[in-house]
């Protein structure tokens, strides 16, 4: 029994996710909109990661710092979540047509250009003729022509 190992979108998907939370989460730090209180978040997050308390100390190896990368996903979470959900909606279209060039926001839904258009394609029908291009041999054209 062979083991399946996963499409290379899905393994850069999850890195794809952290990049474009992060960035959503810089643009609602400078957006007016978002509550004081709510932008303390973040900062609270790397406050923690670069304090000496820790819930698992540095120095289990491996396990400290994978509790300091959970708290930071998680504080990015919290803060995403706990924003104006019509302002991170907004962001977030601008963010991933930023992202992706070739799909565009259309009234609140993303769509890829293949999308957009309304017309169904057009149908070029022609009569057309199959010519044989190859040619007798030779010998046999002369064959013909002597006889």
């Amino acid at each position: 029994m062979t083991k399946r190992l996963s499409a290379p979108e899905d393994q850069a998907g999850f890195l794809s996710d952290i990049i474009k939370n992060l960035k959503l989460t810089w643009r609602l730090l400078r957006d007016s909109r978002v509550p004081i209180w709510q932008k303390l978040i973040p900062p609270a997050t790397l406050l923690y990661v670069i304090s000496p308390i820790d819930f698992v100390p540095d120095a289990v190896l491996g396990l400290g710092q994978l509790d300091d990368l959970s708290i930071i996903l998680l504080g990015i979470w919290g803060f995403i979540q706990l924003c104006p959900q019509d302002v991170v909606q907004e962001h977030l279209e601008r963010l991933i047509a930023e992202m992706n060039p070739w799909r565009t926001v259309d009234g609140g839904r993303i769509s890829s250009p293949e999308q957009e258009t309304e017309s169904p394609p057009q149908v070029i029908d022609v009569d057309y003729e199959i010519i044989d291009d190859q040619r007798p041999e030779r010998g046999s054209e002369e064959k013909s022509t002597t006889a």
